[in-house]
């Protein structure tokens, strides 16, 4: 039950993160879509590439940030795991919620099924999220968050 509710604390800041990006509008989060919508933002001047490589660096502090200090923090602090393998597999547990939440909330939902995330003047290049990266986004999911999970956990070994 503990690790449910570490996952959803965990979803609820990936939603806070695109609440907050996109809160004067979705060009906010451009630093997310496609470099086909991002060029045709620039070229409409909704943005500048300085400002899109600027997003991208507070973006990333902002997604990577809480999953390693806030997951391990969650496991070995609040849960008490003990060695690899039990934080190994709580961490697992919890960023695939999120990564569940972010696949089937965010991006299936929320980017793919409302206007929230829509950018005028792009509408020719949607889907915003293609299948070929739709792929790409699964893979990390499933496969990425248990590699860092175990990265995590590996370095949790050496404190």
């Amino acid at each position: 039950m503990l690790l449910l509710i570490e996952g959803i604390v965990m979803c609820f800041v990936l939603l806070i993160v695109c609440v907050v990006g996109i809160a004067n509008g979705p060009v906010g989060l451009v630093v997310l879509y496609e470099d086909d919508v991002q060029q045709r933002v620039v070229e409409l001047g909704l943005t500048t590439k300085e400002k899109i490589k600027k997003s991208f660096i507070i973006t990333c502090i902002a997604l990577f940030a809480p999953v390693v200090i806030l997951t391990p923090l969650m496991v070995y602090g609040i849960n008490g795991a003990e060695g690899f393998w039990e934080g190994f597999w709580q961490m697992t547990v919890i960023l695939l919620i999120a990564g569940l939440f972010d696949r089937f909330f965010i991006d299936w939902y929320w980017v793919g099924r409302t206007k929230a995330w829509l950018i005028p003047g792009t509408e020719d290049l949607m889907p915003y999220i293609p299948k070929k990266v739709l792929i790409r986004k699964w893979l990390g999911t499933v496969v990425g968050y248990p590699l860092i999970a175990a990265a995590i956990a590996g370095i949790m070994l050496l404190f």
